[in-house]
């Protein structure tokens, strides 16, 4: 499941947000995800140079069938997530690849350089994250 929002701000702007408005009409964008799926790739924690502590992970989730478009080959899509929460990075240290999950965060998008090419990736900013069930799999050798 995706969800991305945008709404109708009914306030001024505040300082809070830069004194800033949206686009026409009073809209204000919002970067809201929200994805529950499946782990298919194990949290690894990694330290920066700056000794940060960033964790990486990978959900995949269910594409929805576009009638409009018929059948597709690509059914789903996997997300690269991190997250900087330390709360959030303890419990993805517990979770096994198979395991359904739900995380809440922004998209973000990142340039870096590789064999002298810029390049740029999208990834989900984990701000919350929970999981949801165990991997099947990982039920059946607990029984």
């Amino acid at each position: 499941m995706i969800a991305m929002t945008v709404a109708r701000v009914e306030k001024e702007p505040s300082p809070d947000d830069g004194g800033r408005t949206g686009p026409a009409g009073g809209l204000a964008t919002v970067n809201e995800v929200r994805l529950i799926g499946r782990l298919s790739l194990a949290a690894e924690e990694r330290e920066l140079p700056s000794g940060d502590q960033l964790t990486a992970f990978r959900v995949v989730v269910d594409r929805p069938r576009d009638k409009r478009r018929g059948s597709s080959r690509v059914q789903i899509d996997a997300l690269e997530c991190h997250t900087w929460v330390a709360r959030v990075r303890r419990a993805a240290a517990t979770w096994r690849v198979g395991d359904v999950i739900e995380v809440n965060g922004s998209l973000r998008r990142r340039f870096f350089k590789t064999g002298g090419r810029l390049q740029s990736m999208t990834e989900v900013e984990v701000a919350s994250a929970r999981r949801v069930s165990r991997a099947a799999a990982a039920t059946k050798q607990a029984s």
